[in-house]
């Protein structure tokens, strides 16, 4: 077998596809209407949006092979099952290029004619998407999520409890290109019947409209609100950059303490600098801390995603979180301090994704 180089165990996908499936354990991380479409038999069915659960149906005692649609947010999951003891290996190109291998390169085959009768009767009537009580990004995420995995023309009917859906969605529909077929704002429900657009529209909605973000603050409040926007614009399938640089490093800090060798200047900024998310404090009213843990109560209290949970949600969806090494350096901040998914980058990174923006927002 040809393996890469990676942090993560891989495989190609013409080696996976020539593998002894009933040798291994296969795990399948894509939504349950797009496993009934192109599923592979035998293999257990974790969704990425649920994950981690459905981590215990998963045996040790074999090989895991770990794939999604493309193979990035299997990569993840592989990571995290090789910490918990796993010999997982992530498939590269996913789904997509393993089905490619099967038909000599063309794309994925058309399902079988009961894979076709099941996926009608699944999709007659609208899929039903249970958005109430999430704030925002919590609803326009979930229905992106659940569009991702659907074919066109497929509908889904969403309920939620957020005033601010209401606009949201509709401005939604507008700029991905996707259908808004029915928009009913009832005194505590809005209701919402979506229609999956073709992919050439959605094409065309979202060309030229990646967002930029420079991330300099280290404050609690003005990061929960990047990480809102970032995950809203992902929702709408853009590609987001947030660059982070200077007190804004802390943001990507790990939380516990990590041995690395540094110098005694290095090691004075890590003593007075905040080691991660939980350890930042509000702009204003802070209050020796006081401000932050009532802000995060009230989160916890209104159902309020934590800025932890918005922060793995937005690498989960794809957001290029990019640390800025020439701050690292000033600051002793070395990678092995950082976070999961943060990629190190420069000047350069961040005007090459400012010129692809047609937003940049420095925070």
């Amino acid at each position: 077998m040809s393996y890469l180089d990676s942090d993560v165990q891989s495989i190609t996908a013409a080696d996976f596809a020539a593998l002894d499936f009933d040798s291994v354990t296969l795990v399948d991380v894509r939504e349950p209407d797009e496993v009934l479409i192109h599923g592979i038999e035998g293999a257990i069915n974790v969704p990425f949006s649920k994950f981690p659960n459905g981590l215990d149906e998963i045996p040790k005692g074999k090989p895991v092979y770990v794939f999604c649609r493309t193979g990035d947010w299997s990569e993840q999951v592989a990571e995290i099952l090789a910490e918990r003891g796993y010999d997982a290996y992530n498939v590269l190109g996913g789904y997509k290029a393993y089905a490619e291998i099967l038909n000599g390169g063309q794309a994925e085959a058309a399902p079988s004619a009961a894979q076709a009768a099941n996926t009608a009767q699944a999709t007659a009537e609208p899929i039903f998407i249970d958005a109430k009580d999430l704030k925002c990004p919590g609803p326009i995420v979930k229905v992106a999520d659940a569009l991702r995995s659907l074919q066109n023309g497929d509908t889904v009917y969403v309920e939620a409890t957020e005033d601010a859906f209401a606009s949201d969605i509709a401005v939604w529909c507008e700029r991905t290109g996707n259908r808004l077929l029915k928009l009913d704002v009832k005194p505590a429900m809005i209701e919402a019947t979506i229609q999956k657009a073709e992919k050439q529209a959605n094409a065309a909605a979202s060309a030229g409209n990646d967002k930029n973000f420079v991330v300099f603050s280290g404050d609690l409040d003005k990061t929960i609100a990047a990480f809102i926007m970032a995950n809203g614009a992902a929702a709408m399938g853009r590609n987001v950059t947030m660059f982070f640089t200077f007190w804004g490093l802390n943001i990507l800090r790990k939380p516990e303490k990590v041995s690395v060798k540094k110098t005694f200047i290095e090691k004075m900024f890590g003593f007075m600098m905040p080691r991660g998310t939980k350890k930042l404090g509000l702009s204003r009213m802070n209050m020796g801390g006081m401000g932050a843990k009532m802000i995060r109560g009230i989160m916890k209290q209104k159902g309020i995603s934590s800025l932890e949970e918005l922060i793995t949600d937005a690498i989960a969806h794809g957001v290029k979180v990019v640390a800025c090494q020439m701050s690292m350096d000033i600051m002793g901040i070395h990678q092995e301090e950082l976070i999961y998914g943060v990629e190190l980058g420069g000047v350069a990174t961040f005007l090459g994704a400012g010129e692809k923006s047609d937003m940049s927002l420095f925070i």
